[in-house]
Order: C-alpha cells, then structure tokens, then sequence
C-alpha cells in the first residue's frame, strides 16, 4: 500500500517535469529549434494541425528553420499560422520551401524568455507539492484507518520528502540548463 503512494507519488513528479521539459523547448533560445514550432496549429482542410503533421520541419543551421510542406498548396496556410503566433518569426517563402530564420534575441527579450522560465518552474515545483500533499494524506488516511502503523507512515513521510527533494532538485536543474541556454548570446 505505502509503496503504491510513494509509485504514484514518483509517477506524479516524472509527468511534472515532462512537461515542463516540453514547455521549455517552446520558449526561444535564440537559436534555432523545431519544437518552437509545436504549439503553433495551421487550418488544415478544416482542422487545426500542427505543423510537424503535415510538413518536414529541419533546422540546417543554428539560426535557422526549414519547413517543407507535403503539400505545396499549404505554403500560404503554414506562413499566416507562424506570423500569426506569438513567437514573433518572419517567415520567407522560396517556392513550396519555408524559410524560418531565427534572429538573435536581444538583451530585454532574454531576461523575459527567464522570467518565463522560472515561472514555469516554479508551476512545476507546485504541481510537484500537490502531488506531495495527495501523497501525505493518501499516508494519513492508511495510519487512520490502521491499515499501517505510526512508525511505517512516519517512514513513508520521510520517503515522500526524500522523493519530493528530488524532484525539485531536477526541476532546478532543468530550469538552470535552460536559463544559461537563452543567456548564451
């Protein structure tokens, strides 16, 4: 039973910091990175797609982002969806190749790419205290109903802790990496 709450406790932490690693890859670096491109969804034939679905999106320089659509007449479509996003990219056309080229970001626009960051994080880091304090009243209710005794759920607290520690070590981590990644001019 305690080793089922400290799974699913573990469980809870890993998918916090999955998509905080997702929503980091979003945020512009100042060089050039197809995930940039996953949250932004294009009209196609009446559904909204992303474009990693219906175009091959390559980065064959630091600086810049290629995406060729499947088809050519969805050229147009992928342009208006990306000046239309919040990414603030000026695409090129050159027939049916899209040319994406990532200008460097400036001083100002780099403290707020950090600011982001670390707001992420710290949305990370309370996702990761819910899952502590579901996890600790899951203990509560086991002790309460004397399916453990007060020793193991005083252990399995420990243990919580212990995997609450981690937890937030790696989102520190994480958010470090991709601070000193926007901070790299």
């Amino acid at each position: 039973m305690l080793e089922d709450v400290i799974k699913e406790l573990r469980e809870g932490i890993d998918k916090a910091i999955e998509a905080l690693r997702r929503d980091l890859a979003k945020v512009r670096t100042g060089r050039a990175n197809a995930a940039m491109l996953d949250g932004i969804r294009v009209d196609y034939y009446g559904v909204q797609t992303p474009i990693v679905q219906m175009a091959t999106v390559s980065v064959p320089e630091p600086r810049l982002i290629t995406i060729k659509p499947w088809e050519k007449n969805q050229v147009k479509a992928i342009e208006k969806a990306i000046r239309e996003s919040d990414l603030g990219l000026n695409p090129q056309v050159d027939a049916d190749l899209i040319r994406l080229p990532i200008p460097p970001l400036t001083e100002e626009r780099r403290r707020e790419m950090v600011k982001l960051t670390k707001k992420n994080g710290e949305d990370c880091k309370v996702a990761i205290r819910k899952h502590r304090r579901d996890a600790n009243e899951m203990i509560d209710t086991l002790e309460k109903d004397g399916e453990v005794s007060g020793d193991e759920a005083d252990r399995s607290k420990k243990k919580v802790e212990d995997v609450v520690a981690e937890g937030t070590r790696q989102v520190d981590t994480v958010i470090a990496t991709k601070e000193k990644d926007i901070l790299d001019v």
